[in-house]
């Protein structure tokens, strides 16, 4: 699948030179992968707008965040840490487990990459936000989404749109 040099990654075992503390594996143990804070605030923007859209679409590849059929629009909210923002800084910061770490989010960069270029050659704009982006720049990712939506068929923006300026 992958036309890149595929990056391997170790287990993540004790017999591989891998330590985590008890507190470290319970916070990690209860990070989501679907369904996050950003996802469902940006979902309930966009439900609100009168916008549908499908979740986590197992036929497509990369199981995008929000599948808008309709307008062939797909959108991933990326976390900043799993899928390496600003990747080339913050390899550095890695202190422990540096061996697993840097392979994994690396290769998660790789496969993104794959699975985009997938999508694109489906026929599909894939819009990616980093989770910083939508916690802090909401409005602009809304925008963006409306704007790529408008331009795929959404013949005009949705009635309740401004309500949140009027207030």
């Amino acid at each position: 699948m992958y036309k890149r040099k595929i990056i391997k990654v170790p287990r993540f075992q004790e017999s591989e030179g891998f330590y985590t503390t008890k507190k470290l594996s319970e916070h990690m143990s209860k990070i989501r992968s679907t369904n996050t804070k950003p996802e469902k605030i940006l979902g309930k923007k966009l439900w609100g707008l009168g916008l549908r859209y499908r979740k986590h679409v197992k036929k497509l590849p990369g199981k995008p965040d929000f599948v808008f059929n309709k307008y062939n629009v797909v959108i991933f909210i990326d976390g900043d840490f799993w899928h390496g923002y600003n990747w080339k800084k913050k390899k550095d910061i890695i202190k422990k487990n540096r061996d697993y770490w840097i392979p994994k989010i690396e290769k998660n960069i790789q496969r993104d990459k794959e699975q985009t270029e997938l999508l694109i050659k489906m026929g599909y704009k894939v819009l990616r936000f980093w989770e910083h982006d939508v916690k802090m720049d909401f409005d602009a990712c809304i925008q963006k989404i409306l704007k790529e939506l408008e331009k795929n068929g959404l013949v005009r923006k949705p009635h309740n749109y401004c309500q949140r300026q009027m207030v």
